[in-house]
């Protein structure tokens, strides 16, 4: 009985040593992987564009001349010859004052003028073999003198009974009748030059150092029923100098491209007022910048023992534009062209420098133009 307990105990021991060397045996095996996982991130390309700075204002569309059209002179319209809102030619004839009286005048003074002129001529000769004296001869050309510039006012005066269109355009309604009596602050009419369009808008004194003659405006409207949005591009030509006290603005005018779209004086524009073009710069996306202590930083990709890994490059910011920064490195050998940058929730992704990331291209909902 006694061998058969000694025997149990033996090989009991030997099992126990058996699993203890087993034990040290994976125990010196390789140890379990402890790095992070990569990070995905969306990433897009570092680009250079031409990146415009603007704001948007509120204006009315204007025509490129306007003007009421009065008679010079007083009197009883005889005949009205333009049809209201018809195209007229710069100089044709809009309206005809009565001249009979006038007329009447100019012949009563050209023949008094004629016989001044006789005389001056009949005085000359007398003059000249000394039968007259100077006094008559210098009375003779006062009279023709005078006859000729009553002639020539009542010529004038004559020529203004025919009311003129001023400029070429549109004339609207008219406000007479033939018959009606008109002074010269009647208004008979107005007409429109429509062959070019103005906008005038008006801009906050904080923007104003960057609007001078020749900035560019973009200016966006809508016609009758239309629900698409027409885009007319042009160019500043007037800057008031003066600036309104009441809403800190000043009045600005820029002139209009001709254009196919049927677009009326007095209609209401959007206006987007181009304050300033940088060329060729680098930008990313806004959604790119990270700013915190240590300032404002975009991460880009970058490798090393073959992965791809966080690089956070410090920058300052510029325009910005549509969704998109101009932005400089700090280290100008830090960035360049192609470059790919974590576009998209860089302030609550964790990252940090050198950590490996799998990059993806970024959604084309976010893309920029």
């Amino acid at each position: 009985m006694r061998s058969k307990l000694i025997l149990v105990g033996a090989l009991g021991l030997a099992l126990i040593g058996g699993g203890t060397g087993c034990a040290k045996k994976d125990a010196s095996g390789p140890p379990a992987p402890t790095g992070r996982p990569a990070q995905v991130v969306e990433v897009t390309p570092l680009l250079r564009r031409d990146l415009a700075e603007t704001i948007n204002l509120v204006g009315s569309l204007q025509p490129n001349e306007s003007a009421e059209i009065r008679p010079e002179v007083s009197g009883i319209v005889r005949s009205i010859l333009f049809d209201e809102g018809r195209r007229v030619a710069a100089g044709e004839v809009l309206l005809k004052i009565d001249d009979a009286e006038l007329s009447a005048q100019l012949e009563q003074v050209v023949a008094r003028y004629r016989l001044a002129e006789l005389n001056v001529a009949r005085s000359e000769n007398l003059s000249q073999s000394r039968t007259i004296p100077q006094s008559e001869y210098d009375r003779a050309r006062s009279e023709f003198a005078a006859a000729k510039a009553e002639m020539e006012v009542l010529q004038l005066r004559l020529d203004k009974t025919a009311v003129k269109a001023p400029f070429a355009g549109v004339v609207g309604s008219r406000t007479i009748s033939a018959g009606d009596y008109v002074t010269t602050s009647t208004v008979i009419t107005r007409i429109d030059d429509l062959s070019k369009l103005k906008v005038t808008f008006s801009v906050p004194e904080r923007f104003l150092a960057k609007v001078h003659p020749g900035t560019k405006v973009r200016v966006t409207t809508r016609t009758g029923a239309d629900t698409r949005s027409h885009l007319i591009e042009g160019e500043v030509y007037f800057v008031n100098a003066t600036i309104d006290r009441a809403i800190r603005a000043s009045e600005v005018k820029a002139m209009l491209e001709p254009t196919d779209v049927a677009l009326r004086p007095g209609m209401f524009a959007n206006v987007e007022l181009v304050l300033d073009v940088r060329s060729q710069v680098l930008t990313v996306p806004e959604a790119a910048i990270l700013a915190d202590a240590r300032g404002t930083q975009i991460i880009v990709v970058d490798e090393k023992d073959g992965q791809k890994v966080a690089r956070y490059v410090p920058v300052t910011t510029g325009l910005r534009s549509r969704g998109l920064v101009e932005v400089t490195p700090v280290d100008p050998a830090a960035l360049a062209d192609g470059f790919e940058v974590v576009a998209a929730g860089v302030g609550a992704v964790v990252l940090y420098p050198g950590a490996p990331i799998a990059p993806k291209p970024l959604r084309e909902v976010f893309q920029q133009p």
